[in-house]
């Protein structure tokens, strides 16, 4: 078991043996988290890079300056090297101040704007290749519930995505999603109609289950255990080159896990 020590003075804190997560402290963090970024996206997967992102090796957007970056630090390195993962995200607040999410350029957002709560986007999830490990991940996963404990947050909602510009080649994972997983009208974002994909293009009693969950990427997969629902309609990200399909988890169980695993744990050891 990992030792993880948190610091509760800050939103996110946390020390698992030669990693450190917490959100970006300033600009040169963030310009480090999309120098990562751009080697994710762009150099080992289909992202098409704007000329000004492959000179300066940077992946960003007009979001950036209004989200907090999740940041996770290799404490053997420094400088722009240090920084081995990364995850954007965005609360009600920063969105009204950016104009939107940055998810409402491909889903009617609607159902989770009413929502009463707070809510928040996850976006820009990436890894270094030599830190994709099950612990990264955990570390991840605990940043992001410090974060949803701090600001109270009650659903999260992103977009994630597939392999593939060809959502014909993807009709059995999407119907698997569309038919086991789709989220309640009262919390479901659907496709805007000028890039509305159908994902239900397999009956339910045709599909292989076994086989529709080993294509799901392992973030999808992520996201399911932990409760989550998928939104209508798939969409075709072209820079990306993936198809997207939005998801919404509440915060409910994520929380209640990770209370339970850390929070009460930490306070144990404090007695």
């Amino acid at each position: 078991m990992v030792l993880m020590e948190a610091n509760r003075g800050k939103p996110v804190d946390v020390v698992a043996g030669s990693l450190h997560i917490r959100l970006a402290e300033s600009a040169d963090e963030v310009r480090a988290s999309q120098r990562l970024r751009y080697r994710v996206f762009c150099e080992e997967m289909a992202a098409t890079p704007t000329a000004q992102q492959r000179l300066e090796q940077r992946e960003w957007d007009s979001f950036d300056e209004y989200c907090d970056h999740l940041l996770v630090f290799d404490r053997q390195k420094t400088g722009a090297e240090a920084v081995v993962g990364s995850y954007r995200l965005m609360r009600r607040e920063q969105a009204a101040r950016r104009g939107q999410f940055y998810s409402a350029d491909e889903y009617d957002l609607s159902a989770l704007m009413a929502y009463p709560g707070e809510i928040m986007e996850l976006g820009r999830s990436c890894v270094d290749a030599a830190f994709r490990t099950g612990s990264t991940m955990q570390l991840l996963w605990r940043g992001i519930s410090e974060y949803v404990f701090y600001y109270n947050i009650d659903i999260m909602f992103g977009c994630a995505s597939l392999p593939s510009v060809a959502p014909e080649q993807l009709a059995l994972p999407l119907s698997y999603l569309y038919h086991h997983h789709l989220a309640p009208p009262a919390l479901r974002p659907r496709a805007v109609d000028s890039r509305y994909v159908e994902m239900n293009s397999i009956a339910v009693e045709d599909i292989n289950l076994r086989e529709a969950k080993r294509l799901l990427p392992p973030l999808i997969r992520g996201y399911l255990r932990l409760g989550g629902f998928v939104g209508d309609g798939a969409v075709v990200d072209k820079d990306f080159g993936t198809t997207d399909v939005a998801i919404v988890v509440k915060t409910d169980w994520v929380t209640e896990k990770y209370y339970r695993h850390y929070r009460l744990a930490g306070e144990s050891a404090r007695e």
